[in-house]
């Protein structure tokens, strides 16, 4: 495992989502609170052959948990299938330590802090993607496979990839080969986005379905 791939709790790379952070630390200072780690699949780094990149933590899911898309509704809808196509296994419980573990897969966010009000600036995205992004697109050497939930973390992965972003640009259901990596894109399994219809379950479950067929059994 590349340990430059994860960033340190007390990151200082952007003043304004540490400060966040260390608000939310007075606050709750039972909660997590700090940059987010890669969640690895069992077998370790070698094994991982599908990475899905979200945009950030949530500010009462991953960012009180720990564990990325851990305590939201978004997390329920993406492990409920990551199980279902064999990409995970155990009970999701929304806790850190409920015991499910990835299969073949990890899952990452661009951004590795939770932002305010979900939304991590430009600077933010570009600096989370250089110090650490790209090291853990690296990490995982035998990756065949990447989702990136939503625009922002299709481009910042695009980006990571060293492609252009007007190449490959993002497209709910869209598959496209990165390289030798194949990218398929999804609409973030968001409480929003499902609410109000732009994404559904099925869509949802449709992205991983091709994944699946794509990396077989």
């Amino acid at each position: 495992m590349r340990t430059d791939a994860e960033p340190p709790r007390d990151c200082s790379h952007c003043p304004r989502l540490g400060a966040f952070i260390a608000g939310w630390r007075e606050r709750e200072p039972a909660w997590f609170n700090a940059p987010v780690p890669t969640f690895a699949p069992a077998g370790g780094d070698d094994d991982a052959r599908l990475l899905i990149v979200g945009l950030a933590p949530g500010l009462r899911g991953a960012n009180r948990t720990g564990r990325p898309f851990t305590g939201d509704f978004a997390g329920t809808l993406l492990y409920e299938t990551l199980t279902r196509f064999g990409f995970a296994h155990g009970t999701f419980d929304a806790r850190p330590d409920d015991g499910l573990e990835l299969v073949d897969a990890a899952i990452t966010n661009a951004v590795r802090c939770v932002p305010p009000e979900n939304k991590p600036v430009g600077s933010e995205i570009n600096t989370c993607r250089k110090h650490y992004l790209t090291p853990t697109l690296e990490r995982f050497t035998n990756l065949e496979a990447i989702v990136t939930l939503g625009t922002i973390a299709h481009q910042s992965t695009v980006r990571a990839l060293s492609l252009p972003v007007r190449a490959l640009p993002f497209a709910h259901g869209a598959v496209q080969d990165a390289g030798g990596i194949h990218i398929f894109s999804s609409y973030h399994c968001s409480r929003y986005n499902t609410n109000t219809g732009r994404l559904t379950e099925e869509m949802f479950v449709e992205v991983f379905r091709r994944v699946r067929e794509f990396l077989g059994e």
